[in-house]
């Protein structure tokens, strides 16, 4: 008589005779597969954690908020743990499915059953990536804070037992082997090396433009806010109590489409109103309160870079900053639009003003503006900044450079010469320096 087929003893044996151990390694496989699930969650759930969810944590005092806390400060180590403890258990996964397979579906001595691998392997990948990757990954993305919570404490204890404590050793050790084999190997490029590279093309057929941006480019990360920003002596700021009336008045005459709104001084900026919320409200009476339209302003530092600057206005969709000193006063506001003008040179639409801020005389004379900022001199004069980067001290203005070289308020017809150019106080009074004539001296006449 003929063997069966094997698909017939595959179907023979779902129909009995099996004996307890299976059932126990069958017990045992789908606890494994929960496992899987668990760890394969928390990958997601622990490093997609929102700022607001990190807080939750921080302010629970139960155990496993502080455990979870503990383990996000290492990174490295949690991530590395997880890793193990998950292949740990999908090859457990492997072992027990495929002698469990072997029992219902006994390959046959002899033959080779290309229907019988094809169940295997297919099968029990299905499983593992359905069960132990896609859905708890999906379920983590959506309750990360409470998965976060049921898996921190067990895989702090699964990070401290052997071999999964060695395994983790070793993974976060020889990373960073090769992470610092690979930084010797990498490119170090200086912005200095940048600016040289740069300055070589100006001899080759390099437009002008291109050469600005390429220029603007490498000097945009070692910008600060207070270089670019525009003071609060020049901001059209309204009070929160004005008439509204009054307020369109303001509006129409700055033709700003952004206006800070401050509470009795600037140093109280209590948001920022956006003309265009206005547009549908322009019948109202002067008791209209307007204030309710205002929208929540984001505050930064004198000296925070530009560029992390507009990382920070894609983030948050706004183009617009209060600036604010070392105590907590507004120093003025700083724009978007401020911040391109860094890489692609100004930027002008049918409102801004076409008032020249500075005068040329002639080919070697020039008078600016004392509040005129020092990055807008460089380009006028088109000189290198570096020499006067490393002596304004805290000052970002023609006058606030005058003063930090001076030591004090410079009177009509002073001067002082630094790096080839010769500065001559046109006009000043006790406060400040209004006028300021610049002439470029040969490099004979400097002394």
């Amino acid at each position: 008589m003929d063997d069966p087929e094997p698909l017939s003893l595959f179907l023979m044996s779902l129909g009995g005779g099996l004996d307890a151990g299976f059932w126990i390694s069958l017990a045992v496989l789908v606890l494994l597969l929960v496992l899987s699930a668990l760890v394969s969650g928390s990958e997601v759930a622990f490093f997609s954690l929102s700022p607001e969810e990190r807080e939750v944590l921080d302010q629970n005092s139960d155990s496993s908020s502080d455990v979870a806390i503990e383990l996000l400060k290492h990174p490295k180590n949690l991530l590395a743990t997880i890793l193990v403890v998950n292949n740990f258990v999908n090859v457990g996964i492997v072992i027990l499915a495929s002698y469990l397979f072997s029992i219902v579906y006994p390959p046959v001595e002899g033959q080779i059953d290309y229907l019988r691998s094809a169940i295997e392997i297919g099968g029990i990948t299905f499983i593992i990536l359905l069960i132990g990757e896609v859905i708890p990954k999906i379920y983590a993305n959506r309750n990360s804070l409470s998965l976060v919570n049921i898996m921190s404490t067990p895989l702090n204890i699964l990070g401290k037992i052997p071999p999964f404590s060695w395994l983790r050793s070793f993974l976060v050790n020889g990373t960073e082997i090769v992470l610092r084999y690979a930084r010797k190997r990498q490119l170090d490029v200086s912005s200095d090396d940048l600016e040289n590279a740069i300055a070589l093309t100006r001899e080759q057929d390099t437009p002008p433009d291109e050469q600005r941006i390429l220029e603007g480019i490498v000097k945009f990360g070692n910008t600060d806010v207070r270089q670019i920003m525009r003071s609060r002596v020049d901001t059209v700021a309204v009070d929160e109590d004005t008439p509204f009336n009054e307020l369109v008045e303001v509006i129409l005459e700055s033709g700003y489409s952004r206006i800070p709104i401050y509470k009795e001084t600037f140093d109280e900026v209590v948001g920022i109103l956006f003309v265009k919320d206005l547009l549908k409200h322009l019948d109202e009476e002067d008791d209209f309160t307007w204030n309710a339209l205002i929208r929540p302003p984001l505050f930064v530092p004198e000296n925070k870079k530009i560029d992390d600057l507009l990382k920070e206005f894609q983030e948050l969709k706004m183009h617009m900053a209060v600036v604010v000193d070392e105590y907590g006063g507004a120093s003025g506001v700083v724009t978007l639009e401020d911040v391109l003008e860094e890489i692609v040179g100004e930027i002008t639409d049918e409102f801004d003003d076409d008032d020249i801020v500075y005068t040329k005389v002639d080919e070697h004379t020039f008078v600016f503006e004392g509040k005129t900022p020092l990055v807008d001199m460089y380009k006028v004069l088109e000189v290198d900044g570096k020499e006067f980067e490393n002596s304004k001290g805290e000052s970002d203005s023609i006058a606030g450079f005058l003063i930090e070289q001076a030591g004090k308020i410079l009177r009509n017809n002073e001067s002082i010469v630094f790096n080839q150019l010769k500065f001559i106080v046109e006009s000043s009074d006790k406060k400040r320096v209004k006028l300021v004539k610049i002439i470029k001296l040969p490099k004979d006449e400097e002394e």
